[in-house]
């Protein structure tokens, strides 16, 4: 047996903590664990954009939605913040999150990294590696392999010593070094391919016994397995024939930035996707995200990054369920289990059906077998025959035949339930909403400029992430324009990101801004200069450290060029005048987001409350709506800042940063290739006017809420807001397939009807129908109307589901009648629950 073969051998024992350990190997078909080949479903769920209250809820869910496998990232920059410093508490409590995972009865992925990307401040680095001498980030490079030796190894012992490893008896059954490098390491030459070979031994000399991974790594050595991340994985090869396909990054959505339209994936072709990558052999898939969460504080990546790390994933940022798509891919995951020990076992045979039709059939040796037809044409629908049998295949859809007979699923019929309205805190349902107009409220105005004695002075503009070591958003540049007599100029401002506010004499003069994809941006204004000397004030704000691309680690911020004009065009270029550099504003610095200061005399008291003031502190207290679940801010009448609820950064908000006008649709085609700008909507809207406060953050009686307004808004127009309810519907024909759950092998199907089965989130019940038809009803959720054919389903439907968290109805004559013989008849209901 070789090298290969012998760190896949995994030693067998027991954790000290009492749980069973299982030996995790793999081969060319799959994970094996405890000798048993596995096909895994996964999602990514990172731990610091929930509370650790939030994680057993949200993991329950990801549970019952089908998962075996939660995925996570490991966030150096917050575990770490000073060099030799660690931290592991609160919502960073990694081991209590795993141990949460574990309770669960699920497996763990842990991407240690230490890269992560995930739009996260920096990609997880830590800023205070930037600043180690002739240090050089993702490359052959001493001080950094050093550092990032040191940080892998203190997770894996940190696992280790919690006996966290399966073969502990825990739950992580994978582990991941480095992330996505494959797409850069052309860039970094031969130091790249040295690295890629480095960080695997590194790895591997950890002893985890468990296998590792590395993502999108063509030339990930042996024996680390290469893994696919994308849209679709279904062509993936590994790059040994001993290694399974396995997808690390199946994308549910995209994430969201400012001045960006929201976008979102269609359940249909997601399914489409899994359903092809399993159809084609893969055994391992993981969902990134399962659930996104919030960016907390300053963790956004960047450039602008939004605060809201929704995804469009099967649960929300408030930790809902997402329907349709929570439960579409729930009736996926059954139909594929169903298969489990065809494609891990099986041989696998490839049919043609004709142009865009095919047919993966995987046999056992008796000769039984499990199936997927496939029209992977984005245009027409089809009949195809297969095994003697008549089979209809929509456009863009995977059939799947457990039993090469009976469809079970077809990944474009969605008959799961289905919400009304937006997925968030808020949605179509009971909606408790709190106006702030009559609060009372206080404000602080900052200083412009230098407000303090720890301001220095350089004759050049310097680079802003370097001078403020991210320690705040902000960086003050103020210099001085002499002029001898009062005169029209043009002021011209070129800076590398990512948005600046400009005062002249103290006064407003501009704001400038970049967006994600291109963070500079310059100013242009024509302005006028008194006689004398002229104070140019410019605080130029960072709104997320840069998280990816190659070199992304020096990429830098602030202002390069700052050139006045006069009218004649005659330019001064006044970038390597005297500046007076102040990092951060005055409000920080007195800490006036803090709790210990709500009471302090330097807020200012009033009848007038200041609006449209930029920089501007405003501080109110609200009482928390009742209920348990989660609560959202509505700050649409903001401008741009921070907010802090009882002393907790709920994020960065830029609500008057509108998305194109142009872009969106409705009702997006799943049919055909997707890709990120594909389907959008909010176009013409601010990315995010909620903001998520968690439950826990919030007490009984006054809670304080303070904000830092950088642009101008008016605070006595924000709400608070909570759901207390949601409108569910489901719609379902008697010719479709019967739930998932209900097929058995080897069993006559007829004898089951469909079903429309409804369930409330948060424990809720159903306390009301207000549609029923049998028949052919028309419309959608939240249109439904009655058809031609119609019996009145109300009274059976309430007599069924009213009082109960959820409900099955079927779909039958044999319940409502028959209305309309010779008619191919559905059921439509729509019910509120709530508590």
């Amino acid at each position: 047996m070789g090298k290969f073969g012998l760190i896949l051998l995994l030693i067998v024992v027991y954790g000290e903590l009492g749980g069973v350990s299982v030996t995790v190997t793999y081969d060319s078909k799959a994970l094996v664990i405890d000798g048993r080949r596995r096909i895994l479903q996964s999602g990514s769920l990172h731990y610091p954009r929930a509370t650790p209250e939030m994680w057993p809820d949200i993991i329950e869910k990801a549970k019952e939605g089908g998962l075996d496998v939660i995925e996570t990232y490991v966030f150096w920059n917050y575990h770490e913040p000073v060099k030799g410093q660690y931290y592991f508490e609160g919502r960073f409590d990694l081991v209590k999150f795993v141990k949460v995972v574990q309770d669960a009865g699920l497996f763990v992925h842990l991407r240690i990294g230490p890269y992560a990307c995930a739009e996260w401040n920096y990609g997880g680095f830590p800023l205070w590696l930037h600043f180690i001498p002739g240090i050089q980030f993702r490359t052959i490079n001493g001080p950094f392999q050093a550092e990032m030796e040191l940080f892998i190894a203190k997770i894996v012992n940190l696992m280790k010593d919690e006996n966290l490893f399966a073969s502990q008896g825990g739950p992580i059954i994978l582990a991941q070094v480095e992330n996505e490098y494959g797409n850069v390491e052309w860039v970094y030459g031969v130091g790249g391919e040295l690295y890629v070979k480095w960080a695997a031994e590194t790895a591997l000399s950890l002893n985890t016994s468990v296998p590792w991974v590395m993502c999108s790594q063509s030339d990930a050595p042996d024996p680390i397995i290469n893994t696919c991340n994308g849209f679709y994985c279904d062509t993936f090869v590994p790059n040994s024939p001993l290694k399974p396909k396995i997808w690390t990054e199946d994308y549910t959505g995209w994430f969201l930035s400012f001045g960006y339209p929201v976008p979102y994936r269609p359940v249909e072709d997601l399914a489409f996707a899994v359903a092809r990558f399993f159809e084609k052999g893969g055994t391992f898939h993981n969902y990134y995200m399962y659930f996104g969460g919030t960016n907390f504080g300053r963790t956004a990546g960047g450039p602008l990054v939004a605060t809201s790390y929704d995804y469009d994933a099967p649960i929300n940022e408030y930790g809902f369920i997402r329907q349709p798509k929570w439960g579409h891919l729930r009736d996926l995951h059954m139909a594929i289990q169903h298969c489990e020990e065809y494609l891990v076992n099986g041989d696998h045979v490839h049919q043609s059906l004709g142009i865009n039709l095919e047919a993966d059939v995987y046999y056992k040796k008796d000769g039984a077998c499990a199936a997927f037809l496939a029209n992977y044409g984005s245009c027409a629908d089809a009949n195809v025959t297969f095994h003697g049998k008549l089979y209809f295949l929509p456009a863009w859809s995977v059939s799947i035949l457990p039993d090469c007979k009976d469809v079970i699923f077809n990944t474009a019929k969605v008959v799961a339930q289905k919400s009304i309205g937006d997925a968030t805190a808020a949605p179509g349902g009971s909606v408790s909403e709190l106006s702030l107009s009559t609060s009372p409220w206080s404000w602080f105005l900052e200083k412009v400029g230098v407000w303090s004695n720890d301001s220095f002075t350089e004759t050049s503009l310097l680079e802003q992430i370097s001078t403020t070591k991210d320690t705040s958003n902000f960086l003050w540049y103020s210099t001085s324009i002499e002029a001898d007599e009062k005169k029209d100029a043009f002021l011209f401002i070129q800076s590398l990101g990512h948005a600046a506010l400009v005062f002249l004499n103290k006064k407003v003069l501009a704001f400038g801004y970049g967006y994600h994809d291109d963070a500079s941006f310059n100013i242009s204004e024509k302005i006028s200069l008194e006689p004398g000397n002229n104070t140019l004030d410019i605080i130029n704000m960072l709104i997320g450290v840069q998280n990816y691309g190659p070199w992304f680690d020096v990429m830098g911020a602030g202002l390069y060029s700052v050139i006045l004009a006069d009218l004649k065009n005659t330019k001064k270029d006044y970038s390597s005048n005297k500046w007076t550099y102040q990092v951060g504003t005055e409000g920080e610095s007195l800490g006036l987001d803090k709790t210990d200061l709500a009471n302090s005399s330097m807020w200012t008291h009033g009848a007038s409350l200041p609006i449209n003031q930029s920089l501007i502190w405003y501080k109110s207290t609200f009482t928390a709506p009742e209920g348990k679940g989660p609560i959202s801010l509505n700050l649409a009448s903001m401008g741009k800042g921070q907010a802090w609820v009882n002393g907790q950064c709920i994020g960065r908000y830029w609500s008057t940063y509108l998305s194109p006008s142009t872009g969106c649709t409705d009702h997006c085609d799943y049919r055909g290739t997707y890709d990120a700008k594909k389907c959008q909507k909010k176009c013409g809207q601010p990315a995010q006017v909620l903001y998520h406060v968690p439950r826990t953050w919030v007490h009984a009686g006054e809670n304080l809420l303070v904000l830092h307004e950088e642009i101008g808004g008016d605070p006595s127009k924000i709400s608070v807001l909570t759901r207390t309810g949601q409108e569910a519907c489901g719609h379902a024909f008697e010719d479709d397939s019967i739930p998932v759950d209900l097929w058995k092998p080897n069993s006559d199907s007829t004898s089951e009807t469909p079903e429309v089965r409804l369930t409330c989130d948060q424990g809720w019940k159903i306390t009301s129908v207000r549609f029923a038809s049998f028949g052919n009803p028309k419309g959608d959720c939240g249109t439904f109307t009655q058809g031609s054919c119609h019996t009145d389903a109300l009274p059976v439907v309430q007599q069924v589901c009213i009082g109960k968290n959820k409900c099955s109805v079927p779909v039958a004559t044999a319940t409502f009648g028959n209305p309309c013989p010779g008619v191919t008849k559905s059921l439509a209901i729509e019910a509120l629950c709530s508590s």
